[in-house]
């Protein structure tokens, strides 16, 4: 190698000096996507009435959002690696604020809705070169404790500050700017992003794979809508059937186009590797859980114990400083001293703990003597789980696939939401029904009917949150099995070596 080529490569390869100030106004905008998954979920009866959309069609605020950016992340990862991780980063930022811009000022529901398919498919470009650039930025095993300590408790406690900033907004304000909240956001990590961080060098500019992009968005689209469908029409619904028939049969097409093809969507040696794999099943499993979780505190703080919006919002506080305790304090501090399943695993477990004791929810039961510690728990748990799971998810991939690496993550962490707020409510939903069937006939008077009604939904919260804590121990046992990597040290240099050839090659690539 020339020595020009060796002073590019030590150059490409040198951290950025602008990678603290970087990390910023990329948590920035990582909060801002997280916290949208839920902000608008308190806003919507609100929305709902003032654009008279039918309670039919409300379920697509949700779900016109959940599809295009569960659908587009593979396509955006790699438009990331392509296009440049800084250019498709500030992109996603300006069209995800004016998408913003245009559901807040929406006059009907087509408007409405079509925001938010927009805010879904900037996302979807947005979040995968987010942590794409997290991971190409911060290679010392120190410093990325550190970074991804902090991107870990965003990615956890996003969607409950979302509750907190959604209840004040819609209470005090008005709907529109649970919407509008969002461009302050943007218009500030978009400005950083561009004066601040510095493309990294790794690009992958071989051409875009077409198949793989239309196999994988409908697959994934169908996979779901399907789950989505199921919460609302019920699992035996033939159209219901036939989305996850089609999505089984577009992914397996999708997973044999990409071992044909020469420059793949989704290079199976990124899901293939033993512990990414084993990231992003249990790290899926667990968001399962967690979604279906805050849907069913949201409604029993508030219908069951009458709780106001924003009371709601400040209930999930302690779980908040827990996720942000257990992934700066707890994740990142031992990070560096021990192997990820060590924290992954043992952090499930802690979050199981509190949700189990959320299996004895009744109607009288005292915040502070159940729900509190439990969401500490809980909190506690996840974080320290989430922050190696993050890290760990895009150590030691080529600088080439590093974008698609980081689309993964975010995938699961999507699709994982959608099921579990669909596979959970409807568990819960199914055993309210049962037990009002039970207990009803006892019930002779109003007052005691609609005793029989608040404790039936309490009843149908408790058994899906049974099940949710059999999913984190499943998640647990993964992170114990598939994930084997070392200490992170070695690992990072096992990673390198894997990347050798092309990171010689990266100044070529890149300019």
């Amino acid at each position: 190698m020339s020595e020009t080529a060796q002073a590019a490569a030590a150059k490409a390869q040198a951290p950025d000096s602008n990678r603290w100030k970087a990390l910023t106004f990329i948590a920035l905008a990582q909060l801002m996507v997280v916290l949208d998954a839920t902000i608008v979920n308190i806003a919507l009866p609100s929305a709902q009435q003032d654009l008279g959309i039918s309670d039919g069609n409300r379920q697509w605020v949700i779900t016109a959002y959940a599809l295009a950016f569960g659908g587009l992340l593979l396509f955006g990862g790699r438009i990331a690696d392509i296009w440049g991780r800084k250019r498709t980063f500030v992109t996603g930022l300006i069209g995800f604020a004016g998408a913003s811009a245009l559901g807040g000022a929406a006059t009907n529901e087509a408007m409405l809705l079509g925001s938010r398919a927009l805010q879904g498919a900037f996302g979807a470009l947005l979040a995968p070169a987010a942590l794409s650039l997290l991971a190409v930025m911060f290679t010392d095993s120190k410093e990325r404790a550190k970074a991804f300590g902090i991107y870990g408790a965003i990615a956890g406690g996003g969607g409950a500050v979302g509750l907190i900033l959604g209840g004040f907004l819609t209470e005090y304000l008005d709907w529109r700017w649970t919407f509008f909240v969002n461009i302050p956001f943007a218009v500030v990590a978009a400005a950083g992003a561009y004066f601040v961080i510095r493309e990294p060098a790794g690009r992958n500019r071989s051409p875009l794979d077409i198949p793989g992009v239309v196999l994988s968005t409908l697959g994934l689209v169908s996979l779901v809508y399907g789950f989505t469908r199921a919460e609302s029409e019920g699992w035996s619904d033939s159209m219901t059937i036939g989305l996850f028939v089609a999505s089984v049969v577009l992914l397996a097409a999708f997973v044999f186009v990409e071992s044909k093809v020469k420059a793949p969507l989704l290079p199976l040696r990124v899901i293939t590797e033993r512990n990414r794999g084993g990231v992003y099943l249990s790290l899926g499993l667990a968001i399962i859980a967690m979604f279906g979780l805050f849907l069913f505190l949201t409604y029993y703080l508030q219908v069951v114990k009458g709780y106001s919006p924003v009371k709601t919002g400040f209930a999930f506080l302690p779980m908040i400083a827990g996720m942000i305790t257990g992934s700066t304090q707890i994740g990142a501090r031992l990070m560096n001293r021990l192997p990820a399943r060590l924290l992954m695993g043992p952090g499930f477990l802690v979050a199981a703990g509190g949700m189990l004791l959320l299996t004895q929810m009744e109607i009288g039961s005292s915040y502070a003597a159940l729900l509190l510690p439990a969401m500490l728990l809980l909190g506690l748990g996840m974080g320290t789980a989430f922050m190696p799971a993050m890290s760990l998810a895009t150590l030691g991939v080529e600088p080439r696939d590093s974008g698609v690496a980081s689309a993964m993550v975010n995938t699961s962490q999507q699709v994982g939401g959608a099921i579990g707020t669909a596979l959970l409510n409807t568990i819960a939903a199914s055993a309210t029904t049962a037990y009002v069937k039970d207990h009803i006939a006892g019930a002779t008077t109003q007052p005691q009917q609609q005793l029989v009604q608040l404790q039936a939904q309490v009843h149908g919260y408790t058994n899906a949150i049974w099940f949710a804590v059999g999913i984190l121990v499943v998640a647990a046992a993964i992170a114990f099995t598939f994930i084997n990597a070392g200490s992170p040290d070695a690992t990072a240099a096992a990673g390198s070596l894997e990347g050798t050839e092309d990171d010689v090659k990266v100044p070529v690539i890149a300019h």
